[in-house]
C-alpha cells in the first residue's frame, strides 16, 4: 500500500479556501462520533455557522421558507460540520480512507421533490475534498421536522485507518 503524504486533506482544504468550524457540542443525549471496526460514524450534523447558530435562511422547510439553493448551501455546511467532528474524533482527516456513506434528512413540505439536488451540497463537497475516495453511497429522506428547525441534517460513515 502506498504511503500518503501527511496533511494532504488540510492542504486540499486550504486549496479550496475552506476553513472547518469547531466541532459542535451535541444538542441531546448522544456522542458526536464513534470509531468501531475501521469505521468512523458521525452523528447527524446541523447547518451551524461560524457563530455556532443556524442562520435564518437555513431554518424552516424546503418548498416553504427555504429555497433549494439555500438548502444545498445548508447541506454543504452540514458536511463541513461532519468533517469538523471527524477531525475531532480522529485527530487528522488524513486517517479517512474513503467516504462510505452519507445520510441526508431534508425538512420539507409535502410534495417537495428536489431533496436529491439539495443533498448534493454535501455530496459534492466530499468529492471536492477527497476526490474519488469521496464518492459514496447515500440516502436522502424528506422529513416533517428537524432539531432546532434546521432545514437539513447530514450524517456520515467513513472508512478509517488505525
Amino acid at each position: 500500500m502506498t504511503e500518503l503524504p501527511a496533511n494532504r486533506i488540510d492542504r486540499r482544504l486550504a486549496e479550496l479556501g475552506i476553513a472547518l468550524p469547531a466541532a459542535a457540542a451535541p444538542v441531546a443525549n448522544y456522542v458526536p462520533a464513534v470509531v468501531s471496526a475501521g469505521l468512523l460514524i458521525v452523528s447527524g450534523q446541523l447547518p451551524f455557522g461560524a457563530g455556532g447558530g443556524i442562520d435564518a435562511h437555513h431554518k424552516g422547510k424546503l418548498g416553504g421558507e427555504v429555497n433549494p439553493p439555500e438548502g444545498s448551501e445548508a447541506a454543504r455546511r452540514c458536511a463541513l460540520n461532519v468533517l469538523a467532528q471527524a477531525r475531532a474524533a480522529l485527530g487528522s482527516l488524513d486517517r479517512i480512507v474513503r467516504v462510505v456513506r452519507l445520510g441526508g434528512f431534508i425538512n420539507c413540505r409535502p410534495h417537495f421533490d428536489e431533496i436529491a439536488p439539495v443533498m448534493n451540497g454535501a455530496s459534492d463537497l466530499m468529492v471536492e475534498i477527497f476526490g474519488e475516495a469521496g464518492r459514496h453511497a447515500r440516502s436522502t429522506v424528506g422529513v416533517a421536522q428537524l432539531p432546532l428547525d434546521a432545514c437539513v441534517e447530514v450524517e456520515a460513515m467513513f472508512e478509517v485507518t488505525a
